[in-house]
């Protein structure tokens, strides 16, 4: 992941010995921990960057971090939200179907209607 990082340009390329391995002090394990915490959060790629720009920068004003946050909170909200009303639409499928040896199954006719349903919307 680090070359990744480096990739990326959210993580500086650091020198290495006359072995060709990379040598990190303490400031970029706590840079890397940073992003690794930035990452777990679900923020994105340029997100992250501009966290890693704003937590550099000590003349920064919280107010940029905070609108940061807040906007992710946001979409972290509104894809819970959408994965409760996938979970809800799969658990009312589940339970109508019978799961056993017949043939009928309300989950694969469920799945054949949002299908059909998708293709009417694009037809539009």
């Amino acid at each position: 992941m680090i070359r990744y990082y480096e990739q990326e340009g959210l993580f500086v390329p650091q020198a290495r010995s006359a072995a060709g391995y990379r040598q990190y002090g303490e400031t970029d394990l706590h840079a890397l921990r940073f992003i690794r915490s930035a990452r777990d959060l679900g923020f994105s790629l340029k997100q992250i960057g501009e966290l890693t720009s704003l937590w550099r920068d000590r003349a920064r004003a919280s107010a940029e971090v905070k609108r940061l946050a807040l906007a992710h909170i946001e979409s972290l909200e509104a894809k819970a939200a959408l994965l409760s009303g996938m979970a809800a639409t799969l658990r009312e499928l589940a339970r109508r179907c019978h799961g056993d040896d017949r043939p009928e199954c309300p989950i694969l006719e469920g799945l054949e209607g949002q299908a059909l349903a998708g293709a009417c919307h694009s037809d539009t």
